[in-house]
């Protein structure tokens, strides 16, 4: 599958002339909870030829693709990127936590993380993270069965804005360090549930244990209301400009054609 993807992301970059910087999986796959018939959610950041962006038109900032039972291919402009750490969003957050990279430039990633410190806003990632959880919860039926594949929509999203509430920084992306914040027992019950998953289909429908259930009851409302009177961060976009600026520039392919066409 490695290859299948490496050829798609060269097939990509052919077709839409751009530069792809950075492919990761973003997924149950990278999170740590993979079903035999999970998908491959990969995500990459890529850049166009300088010129695009200094048209009067604008310009389009994102690449999507129809998904098919084994890929869904999904890119976002760097530019678009850095827009979205400025709002402190997560999703960049945890592309670059990726433990499972397909193709990088050197030193990229490393670059573009040694900035998301100063772009976390505790209150926006909780709440992200809790509006997650709640719209996966909203699934569960009558009877207390969810879908396993919602279940865990539940319970990492969950952890995950826990996290940013008691360590006031960015979440792991992977769901292993996160089952600390879990008191004993629910996190024996999440890996159990792990364990059942890597060898069911996503669709399955498993009934919540009751203590598992108030234990996510009890969890939302602890970090809905801790988060509700935390301040509205500000940020300077002086950083992400610089990144940006001098990446399109580094990465621009067209530079090296107009010292050729220069040249005598």
């Amino acid at each position: 599958m490695n290859t299948t993807i490496l050829n798609e992301l060269a097939a990509i970059e052919a077709a839409y002339n751009i530069r792809i910087l950075y492919a990761c999986e973003s997924g149950s796959r990278a999170w740590g909870f993979p079903s035999p018939d999970s998908d491959y959610d990969v995500r990459f950041i890529y850049t166009s030829p300088y010129k695009s962006y200094l048209s009067i038109n604008d310009s389009k900032d994102h690449l999507s693709f129809p998904i098919n039972s084994e890929l869904d291919v999904y890119g976002w402009d760097l530019k678009k990127v850095l827009q979205l750490m400025y709002k402190s969003n997560t999703t960049p957050f945890e592309w670059l936590q990726s433990p499972m990279i397909y193709r990088e430039e050197a030193g990229f990633r490393d670059e573009l993380w040694s900035l998301c410190g100063a772009y976390f806003s505790q209150r926006s990632n909780i709440h992200h993270y809790l509006g997650i959880a709640k719209g996966a919860l909203e699934t569960l039926t009558d009877e207390g069965t969810i879908k396993i594949k919602s279940l865990f929509y539940v319970l990492r999203p969950l952890l995950s804005a826990k996290w940013c509430l008691e360590r006031n920084g960015i979440a792991p992306m992977t769901i292993e360090p996160l089952l600390t914040l879990m008191p004993d027992k629910m996190k024996t019950m999440t890996q159990e549930l792990i364990a059942l998953k890597a060898n069911a289909a996503e669709a399955l429908m498993v009934t919540v244990n009751d203590d598992l259930l108030r234990h996510i009851k009890t969890e939302y409302n602890y970090c809905s209301t801790a988060s509700s009177d935390l301040p509205r961060n500000q940020f300077d976009a002086e950083k992400l400009n610089d990144c940006f600026f001098k990446t399109i520039m580094r990465y621009d392919d067209t530079r090296l054609e107009r010292k050729e066409t220069a040249a005598p």
